[in-house]
């Protein structure tokens, strides 16, 4: 064992360095998703237009597409390291009408209501752990 892997600074480098991967894979995953549901919107799919009906949206395909466009192009801003922020600002708000829209027609609470709220945890947490600038904007702790 070296005498450099016994100092603070080592420590502290490798657990930053784990917290950056950590980051970056917690934030591919919520990317990779979003690209999932902003390219089935885009195309769309019926099962797109299928399961908007029950939520009280309109079936119009133009819609969708619209939609589509806009979380691809937040996901694609989130993916971007100069722009990742306001990319999770907008994936924010775009989550934040599915939790109203669930929450307004009584979804299940758990599995339906809070999946966006699930979601945009991820998001953060990914951002918080891969980007400094974050961490110092929102620390956990002083």
């Amino acid at each position: 064992m070296t005498a450099m892997s016994d100092t603070p600074a080592a420590s502290t480098s490798t657990r930053i360095g784990a917290a950056i991967w950590t980051g970056r894979a917690l934030s591919g995953l919520v990317i990779l998703f979003l690209l999932f549901d902003g390219g089935i919107k885009l195309v769309p799919l019926q099962v797109v237009i299928d399961t908007v009906i029950p939520l009280g949206w309109p079936a119009d395909p133009a819609l969708w597409r619209a939609l589509g466009v806009v979380l691809l192009a937040s996901a694609l801003l989130h993916a971007h390291p100069r722009t990742s922020v306001l990319g999770a600002v907008l994936i924010t708000a775009y989550l934040g009408g599915a939790v109203a829209t669930h929450l307004r027609i009584g979804s299940p609470l758990f599995s339906h209501t809070l999946f966006g709220v699930y979601l945009g945890i991820a998001l953060w947490a990914g951002l918080w752990l891969r980007d400094s600038r974050v961490r110092a904007l929102l620390p956990l702790a002083r």
